[in-house]
């Protein structure tokens, strides 16, 4: 951050002369002490208690008064915050996530390591966590959603609005495309969505922790359909084998579904999906491969774009007055409604 007024911190300095000419007493009204006395009564008792919190208050009101008038000289600085941005003039590799959302991938038995405990989370919080973190650290690339189960539907486009993505990749939940896996639909659904993008690279993410059961596209037509037109296949099986907990929120009842899922993953068919489209798979069963296998696609789809850098500068002028605004307010109120005073 820098101040394009920095004079204005030469104003500093009449914060300890306030000060210092309150201790002498320059700014002391003149009074004159008064004794009233009862013939027959002595002096009034001083209320020392509620002397000392009314203290404690003109204190607090300075303090206040105080920071609103640094506040107020930091505003008079003028500062500024620059940014340097990237604005790419080529395309980068667009990425579409084909996430399956059927109920099994509320199972949890994908095991993640936080400190000195590992921890169970379900199939499905891994994919997306593992997909917001590709996101967020690549750069140039754009990204788009589509949702599979029994049907498939584009959530999101090809975009590089990461916080429209982020929205609707955690507005997803299980079950809500019924309880099925088309992956030649969601396939399909990804393929149309790429097939006549000007992109240099394009390419695909299923994740799924199941078998064609759904939809009326073959999967490996799908896969087809993605080779002829130049966009690479990755085939992401998530889970393990065996009985494994299962919890989810019924997307129609809105009733909690949990009991234990006799697992059966098998990731044989998943492999010819990605050999048949010349693309590649990759097995995972903790979440540290989930992460480590997202960074390698994003490697290997990564391109050398164009770009030039554009600055852009970040006015925090009216932040600041608005706090010392504030602080004058808060000050004003502790004098003129608690203290009472009258200026």
């Amino acid at each position: 951050m820098i101040f394009n007024n920095p004079y204005a911190f030469f104003l500093l300095v009449l914060v300890p002369l306030y000060f210092a000419l309150k201790k002498t007493g320059f700014f002391r009204k003149p009074s004159f002490p008064l004794a009233l006395y009862d013939w027959n009564g002595g002096e009034e008792d001083w209320p020392y208690g509620k002397f000392r919190f009314y203290k404690l208050i003109l204190y607090v009101a300075e303090v206040f008064g105080c920071v609103g008038f640094v506040l107020l000289i930091f505003a008079l600085a003028d500062p500024v915050m620059h940014n340097q941005e990237k604005i790419y003039t080529t395309k980068g590799t667009e990425i579409l996530f084909v996430l399956d959302t059927s109920p099994s991938m509320a199972a949890k038995d994908i095991s993640v390591v936080s400190g000195l405990k590992t921890e169970m989370i379900t199939r499905f919080d891994a994919a997306k966590q593992g997909i917001k973190t590709l996101v967020s650290e690549s750069d140039g690339m754009t990204y788009g959603l589509v949702a599979m189960a029994r049907e498939a539907a584009i959530l999101v486009p090809p975009t590089d609005d990461f916080d429209f993505f982020y929205k609707q990749l955690d507005s997803v939940s299980i079950g809500e495309f019924g309880d099925g896996t088309a992956i030649g639909t969601g396939l399909s659904s990804a393929v149309f969505h790429l097939y006549s993008s000007a992109a240099v690279r394009k390419a695909i993410i299923l994740i799924t922790d199941g078998e064609n059961n759904a939809g009326s596209v073959h999967p490996e037509t799908a896969a087809e359909l993605a080779k002829q037109n130049g966009i690479t296949l990755y085939v992401i099986g998530i889970g393990s084998r065996g009985t494994v907990p299962i919890e989810y929120v019924d997307a129609e009842t809105g009733k909690i579904i949990s009991g234990f899922y006799e697992s059966e993953f098998d990731s044989s068919e998943l492999e010819k999906i990605a050999l048949f489209s010349g693309g590649q798979y990759f097995s995972l069963e903790n979440f540290s491969s989930v992460l480590e296998n997202l960074a390698l696609i994003s490697k290997k789809e990564d391109v050398a774009q164009s770009f030039y850098l554009r600055m852009i500068d970040i006015l925090y002028f009216k932040k600041f007055l608005f706090y010392s605004f504030i602080a004058f307010l808060v000050s004003w109120v502790f004098k003129r409604l608690i203290l009472k005073e009258i200026f």
